[in-house]
């Protein structure tokens, strides 16, 4: 898990470099730092606990820490949602960078056509409220945890987890 946490880590620097809205691009960077802190971190403590006995406690710091990093990689897809809504530059013909902008633009492509749909098909009360119970927009933490990793190499996903999972 702590590896993977580093590939979001380059996903959201790919995403930041990018983006030409300096706020959006900083609170991405923001989050990008924390979730690196956080990766190594694991990683240590995993290193740390394979190496000595077994306890309750080692095991219980380890699954915090691995929490930790999962909120910390769901802030990061946050706010590169933000940043992908601004739009992104043009990447150089790098495959991975162009991969990432690939990904993003058909999340924000998804979200615009969510959003247009919705408001074709609205679902209001006749005081103009939106009913409850309508779909979601998309995000891309589902994105992610709905391609599979032959369409997808870059950003990976932790396999067999969802990002939300609370077991972890």
């Amino acid at each position: 898990i702590a590896s993977e946490g580093q590939v979001f880590v380059k996903f959201g620097h790919i995403v930041a470099k990018h983006c030409p809205d300096q706020k959006c691009s900083t609170e991405l960077l923001r989050a990008v730092e924390q979730t690196h802190t956080i990766s190594r971190q694991l990683s240590i403590v995993a290193r740390v606990k394979a190496v000595t006995a077994e306890s309750k406690s080692s095991s219980e710091l380890l699954v915090s820490n691995a929490q930790n990093l999962i909120r910390a990689v769901l802030h990061v897809l946050k706010a590169a949602e933000a940043a992908c809504i601004k739009g992104l530059r043009q990447p150089p013909p790098d495959p991975e960078e162009e991969e990432v902008a690939a990904f993003c633009m058909r999340w924000r492509k998804s979200l615009l056509w969510h959003r247009a749909k919705e408001s074709l098909n609205s679902d209001r009360d006749e005081l103009g409220l939106r009913k409850t119970g309508a779909r979601a927009e998309p995000s891309l933490s589902a994105m992610m945890q709905e391609q599979s990793p032959r369409t997808l190499r870059y950003p990976k996903i932790i396999k067999g987890h969802k990002l939300t999972d609370s077991r972890l």
